[in-house]
């Protein structure tokens, strides 16, 4: 193993620059030379056309911040597997041998996996860095951390203005089919509701309980003040099961539908039932508010800070995480040891899983939930009874997940 290429793929967030930055200097350790695939599997794809690739020798090393978010190598969602090229895998062979390329360091959540494995079956050698903010790989994933503080302090800040004019604000948060972003990004933000799809939303549920904290908060402050607020996953069902879809959208690069209209469709059902409730004009005469044809009802908002959870900086944690992945990452190719997936570093150990096993989809464990619910957060159903018993733990303790 004389020289490695670094690829990153799928959507952007915290770490990523940590992984390459980690990569890069084991790399350089082990008197490995390590380069730069720019823009994900399109890179790779048209990787025998480019004239020069950028090594990251330690002067080039440096000026890559680890703490920042996004990628220095850059993204693309291209799925190899659905390029019409016959030749497309012997192309990427030629592009490798071209620069002397041995092994990849590739940086992606379950699509980029599946990815990883398409190549490693045509005899390519790749590692998998975890990547995804979406929490839902079957080990941690680099990003999500990063991911869930932002969510977090957008749900905490979003209260001053929920405050000011007396709004339930509903926040919806990326995470597509499971709710792991929301949930812990909404625990961390003192949410009142968190809606999530692992849970069929039961709006009546939602609305009763929406409907007596707000109003509680309003008639007990002196200035008649108050906020409530809804974490919402974009992958969120009703209660028959069905999901909210942009059907015009069509699909992405890897066949996914893309979700659309999770916060607006809670808003429309909680306004719904806000204007059919004859207990809310008494509450609006009640708190002053009341001005009739012109604001009868309470205000239910929804904001989506889309990217805006994915940029900016890295936690501590995905900082920590992704150089570990990154330089184990190195390791591992070294060893020979391909198609498989990082996980952790313990006892010094490096610890991975076979690709195809690490990208199974990991869905919120639902008992997690129920103390939450029982402190009376509202996840759209009605409470579950709680049955936690106390059990002494030896040896090595869960991280994160």
């Amino acid at each position: 193993m004389k020289k490695i290429g670094i690829i990153t793929s799928g959507g952007d967030c915290g770490g990523l620059n940590a992984v390459i930055k980690g990569a890069a200097q084991m790399a350089h350790k082990r008197n490995i030379s390590c380069y730069i695939i720019p823009n994900g599997y399109a890179g790779l794809y048209n990787l025998v056309d480019f004239d020069s690739l950028v090594e990251l020798k330690p002067e080039r090393i440096d000026m890559v911040q680890a703490n920042p978010a996004g990628s220095e190598a850059g993204h693309s969602r291209v799925k190899i597997k659905n390029i019409t090229e016959p030749g497309k895998y012997e192309r990427i062979k030629q592009g490798l041998k071209k620069f002397g390329i041995d092994g990849l360091i590739i940086s992606g959540g379950d699509d980029t996996g599946s990815v990883i494995i398409d190549l490693s079956n045509n005899g390519i050698s790749c590692v998998h860095a975890p990547k995804t903010m979406d929490l839902d790989l079957q080990t941690y994933s680099v990003g999500a951390d990063s991911t869930i503080n932002r969510i977090a302090a957008f749900g905490q800040d979003l209260k001053t203005t929920g405050r000011t004019h007396n709004r339930i604000i509903v926040l919806e948060v990326f995470g597509r089919y499971a709710g792991h972003t929301a949930f812990r990004g909404g625990i961390a933000a003192d949410a009142d509701s968190i809606l999530i799809p692992e849970i069929p939303i039961n709006f009546d549920v939602l609305y009763s309980h929406a409907k007596k904290r707000f109003m509680k908060r309003i008639l007990q402050s002196d200035v008649f003040a108050g906020t409530y607020l809804i974490m919402v996953a974009e992958g969120i069902k009703n209660l028959n099961g069905e999901e909210l879809v942009d059907e015009s959208a069509g699909v992405d690069a890897f066949g996914h539908k893309k979700l659309a209209g999770a916060g607006k469709y809670v808003c429309q059902e909680l306004t719904k039932r806000l204007k059919n409730d004859p207990e809310i004009s008494k509450f609006m005469k009640d708190s002053k508010m009341f001005v009739q044809k012109l604001y009868e009802v309470p205000e239910v908002r929804e904001v989506r800070p889309g990217h805006l959870v994915r940029c900016g900086n890295s936690t501590a944690y995905d900082v920590n995480f992704g150089k570990e992945a990154g330089a184990s990452c190195v390791l591992l190719l070294e060893k020979g040891i391909t198609g498989v997936t990082f996980a952790r570093i313990s006892d010094n150990k490096i610890k991975y899983m076979k690709t195809e096993e690490a990208i199974k989809q990991r869905h919120v464990n639902l008992d997690r939930i129920v103390m939450y619910e029982y402190m009376g957060i509202c996840f759209g159903r009605k409470t579950a009874n709680l049955n936690f018993q106390p059990e002494l733990i030896q040896g090595q303790i869960e991280r994160y997940l």
